[in-house]
């Protein structure tokens, strides 16, 4: 494997009041363009005031345009809200974004409370773009009954199958104010007509004693119709990550294998099927000083081979805290600084990476690399 060049999508110094970019999407579209998406915001912990950015490249990533911000976040049964995430994909000449929608009418609250573990009330909604992402459709809000009592934040884009279905992806986090226990799940919800009806909810990985959470799943969709998730491993009585795990499904999400360790340390984020059948699986590397690599399976995601390629040019401090508890784990979290890396095939035999990255938790670019592999 081979890194061709890295690139600087946005840099924090050009947006002055919104120095925090994270969050990042990619996606190529039919027509060979490249679109990356952003969140950004005064502060990575602050939730008021953060909207989803675009830019847009026609070179293979060499060069970006002007950020944009394709929609704006309405209100909900009368409350406000931010747009905090907007992931990318594609259905046939379409393109789709996948929004979450947080609740920010009293903006004094904090995204996540300690006391109980809770997360502010998320929705999400799709945009859909007829024209190459010139202009987006007004977002429309997507059921995600039976959960729609619990914040459902998106773990990324809107996947789409070989059979024409699309596949929702969130994650259930506990009511604000609810004093249950906070029983995680990574859910995929199935629909046959862009999520205006739904087929089957799927839930890839489960814990019964609640042990084990399964933190940002990542699926993959092969050509084949299977479909491969990894998972973010949290270990909920040891306070600790385990390697990333992940389980699959050959019956198009109906029904999943058991999880497995993949072998390898850290967080994965949404790979891509290689036209030989390998998968390319960006990882963040936390086991020192940390790091985006790109990592490679010739055994659909069940392990992984020792060849590794370090991406991320920016140099950060080792950024753990000590995970004496869930909560510890979201402060390690939100003093991240480097993360959340996305990959997709470029069309030409290599591939594309984004992800965000800076020297200070509130201050990061979106960085972009292209990978021979």
């Amino acid at each position: 494997m081979e890194r061709l060049f890295l690139q600087t999508i946005s840099r924090w110094q050009d947006h002055s009041s919104h120095p925090s970019q994270t969050f990042p999407s990619l996606v190529a579209t039919p027509t060979g363009r490249l679109i990356a998406s952003w969140r950004c915001s005064p502060t990575k912990e602050g939730i008021c005031d953060n909207h989803v950015l675009f830019s847009i490249s026609d070179d293979g990533g060499r060069s970006w345009g002007t950020p944009f911000r394709p929609c704006l976040a309405p209100q909900l049964e009368g409350r406000k809200g931010i747009f905090r995430v907007g992931s990318l994909s594609t259905i046939g000449n379409r393109l789709l974004l996948t929004y979450c929608w947080v609740d920010t009418s009293r903006p004094e609250r904090p995204f996540f409370r300690e006391e109980n573990s809770g997360l502010l009330d998320c929705k999400i909604f799709l945009s859909v773009s007829d024209d190459d992402g010139a202009t987006w459709s007004e977002p429309r809000l997507l059921d995600t009954s039976p959960y729609h009592n619990q914040p459902t934040p998106t773990t990324g884009p809107m996947l789409t199958l070989p059979d024409g279905r699309v596949a929702l992806q969130f994650e259930l986090n506990l009511p604000y104010e609810s004093t249950e226990v906070w029983r995680h799940l990574p859910v995929l919800k199935f629909s046959h007509d862009l999520g205006r009806t739904f087929d089957h909810v799927a839930i890839p990985a489960k814990a019964e004693d609640n042990r084990i959470f399964y933190w940002d799943q990542r699926p993959i969709v092969l050509r084949s119709g299977k479909i491969v998730d990894f998972f973010w491993t949290w270990d909920n009585v040891s306070s600790c990550y385990h390697n990333i795990t992940m389980s699959e499904s050959d019956d198009g999400g109906r029904s999943w294998s058991p999880v497995h360790d993949t072998g390898i340390p850290g967080q994965a984020g949404p790979g891509v099927e290689l036209s030989d059948g390998r998968l390319a699986v960006p990882v963040v590397d936390r086991t020192a000083q940390p790091k985006i690599v790109l990592r490679l399976s010739e055994d659909q995601g069940r392990s992984f081979t020792d060849e590794v390629l370090e991406l991320s040019g920016t140099v950060v401090d080792r950024q753990t805290a000590v995970q004496e508890d869930r909560n510890g784990a979201w402060r390690e979290m939100t003093a991240f600084s480097l993360g959340l890396p996305a990959a997709v095939a470029s069309g030409h035999g290599t591939v594309n990476v984004i992800w965000y990255a800076g020297l200070n938790t509130d201050q990061t670019d979106i960085e972009f690399a292209e990978a021979r592999v």
